[in-house]
């Protein structure tokens, strides 16, 4: 019976310790392939190649990227003034630092892993020596090729094409269906207040204008047009502001800079304003052109144009 016996139990027990070896084998091959993954990118800047995390969880912006890094999932520990006083970013925002670029000590203190800046940015050399830092210039690629790259940045190329593409589409429709309601050759201004000033903008320059002249394909007034085309805006006075505004208006508004040309009877006497098509959007939610701000934006526009 023991002769039997014997080799069945020696059997069983290969058998237990080869599956043992290989749950062991998985285990490392699980455990390898993670360590596979690398630590940092090499991400190509305006100024070249820099190695920057593959996975940041401490970014600080400084600039008016805030919302590109938000709407990636990406976790922020500071940002500037212009971020904290949006109120769309308020969820997001309410336990990140309020910083500026001479705040070298607060920066220092946060530990950024990551940082994110305008090219005009003051104390760049400072802030390379706290964390990869990153700048861009503003303007030099398309709001949306923007984005992009700061996908790359963060190493989440795929989810920001993703949005772009799928961005693209609805602004388009959307555009079709206002051409068709309102006319194609109905043109539209975007006018803000800023303290005591008047400007107008272009097609580039935020406040929904990539959304309105790039995407919709909507037109803008040829004394807009002929102003704006150098530096994105134009500076009015109250009196010229009737030849600037369109058959509709996008007013954004400080609530805090000088309202008072609402008063006169240059601004009630604007066919715009007679006629209703004066729409007000708050200023500080309508500043940027990152994906949260241009969602609130490409909404605000099907709101008031069309009613949805």
């Amino acid at each position: 019976m023991k002769k039997v016996f014997l080799p069945f139990l020696l059997l069983f027990v290969l058998i237990i310790a080869a599956c043992g070896n290989k749950t062991e084998d998985k285990a490392e091959d699980t455990s390898a392939d993670k360590n596979n993954e690398p630590a940092t990118i090499t991400y190509e800047s305006e100024d070249g190649p820099v190695e920057v995390p593959a996975n940041p969880q401490k970014v600080i912006v400084l600039g008016s990227f805030a919302g590109n890094v938000m709407s990636l999932d990406v976790p922020l520990v500071g940002v500037d003034a212009w971020a904290k006083m949006n109120p769309r970013f308020d969820s997001t925002l309410k336990d990140v630092e309020e910083v500026t670029d001479e705040d070298i000590e607060k920066i220092i203190e946060l530990e950024p892993d990551l940082i994110i800046g305008l090219s005009t940015a003051k104390n760049i050399d400072k802030l390379k020596e706290i964390a990869p830092t990153i700048t861009f210039t503003y303007g030099k690629v398309d709001y949306l090729t923007q984005h992009l790259e700061i996908g790359k940045l963060l190493n989440k190329e795929k989810e920001a094409k993703a949005w772009v593409d799928d961005f693209k589409k609805r602004a388009a429709t959307a555009g079709d269906d206002i051409r068709a309601k309102i006319g194609e050759d109905t043109t539209v201004s975007v006018i803000e207040n800023f303290n005591k000033d008047l400007y107008v903008y272009g097609d580039h320059w935020g406040r929904g204008t990539e959304i309105l002249y790039q995407e919709m394909k909507l037109k803008m007034p040829k004394k807009v047009e002929e102003s704006v085309l150098k530096d994105g805006y134009y500076a009015l006075s109250q009196e010229v502001l009737p030849d600037y505004a369109g058959d509709y208006v996008i007013l954004s508004k400080f609530s805090d800079g000088d309202t008072s040309f609402q008063k006169t009877k240059t601004y009630k006497n604007i066919p715009a304003v007679k006629n209703g098509h004066v729409y007000e959007a708050n200023a500080n939610e309508f500043y940027f052109n990152d994906p949260i701000t241009l969602e609130y934006q490409l909404e605000f526009f099907k709101d008031h144009f069309l009613g949805k």
